[in-house]
């Protein structure tokens, strides 16, 4: 499949500022990382909360998505229009600096991200930005530079640094202050928006959520 014609593309170019938490949530963890909800728990709140998108990216894991997946087909009656997206959050090198990168959308049975689903960081070559954008793409995925501003290096350098290097979006919207209710941070994410905008990037949003809420961090 071309990247180009990934279906979750179409969702992330409708994605606005308004999009989370009630909408769409490409961010979130579960007990199989260092989240606070089991798989079950999450999609079943997701339900509740009447959200269209979703995505669980547990840092180096992909062990919560069959479970989903098993879930969503046991309660296939469930009067819900949501969609569940495969995804991960993988620890990596970016300009010197350690920052997280998400994969949307991947080939949850891909050889390319084996080294980055064994419940920890890699090491060498493997551990840089370059290597991991890349191990998502041939996933077929969509990768996505997790809370730019949350890093020791400022997110300008890292964003246009993360465009050098193929990297296909930016979580832009994100709430920085970790509200008890998910609430963007305006003028960062404003800034974040317009550098997204100027390397004509994917913009992506999510909770972050590691605890037993999917409305706040």
């Amino acid at each position: 499949m071309l990247l180009s014609q990934h279906p979750i593309k179409e969702v992330l170019k409708n994605i606005s500022i308004e999009s989370c938490p009630y909408d769409v949530n490409f961010h979130c963890h579960t007990t199989f990382s260092d989240g606070s909800l089991d798989p079950e728990e999450l999609i079943s709140r997701a339900v509740q909360l009447g959200l269209h998108h979703i995505a669980v990216t547990d840092h180096h894991s992909l062990k919560a998505i069959p479970v989903i997946n098993n879930w969503l087909r046991e309660y296939n009656n469930v009067d819900s229009s949501l969609v569940f997206w495969s995804g991960i959050e993988i620890s990596c090198i970016l300009n010197g600096c350690l920052v997280h990168i998400l994969g949307l959308g991947i080939d949850t049975n891909s050889e390319y991200l084996h080294p980055y689903i064994q419940g920890e960081s890699v090491q060498g070559v493997q551990l840089q930005a370059k290597e991991v954008i890349k191990a998502i793409n041939n996933s077929n995925g969509i990768s996505i530079l997790a809370h730019p501003a949350r890093y020791r290096i400022d997110f300008a350098t890292l964003i246009e640094r993360a465009f050098d290097l193929g990297i296909d979006g930016i979580e832009v919207w994100y709430d920085y202050e970790f509200n008890k209710t998910w609430k963007p941070s305006k003028f960062i994410c404003e800034s974040i928006d317009k550098l997204t905008t100027k390397y004509k990037l994917i913009k992506s949003c999510g909770t972050d959520s590691h605890g037993y809420s999917l409305l706040g961090r």
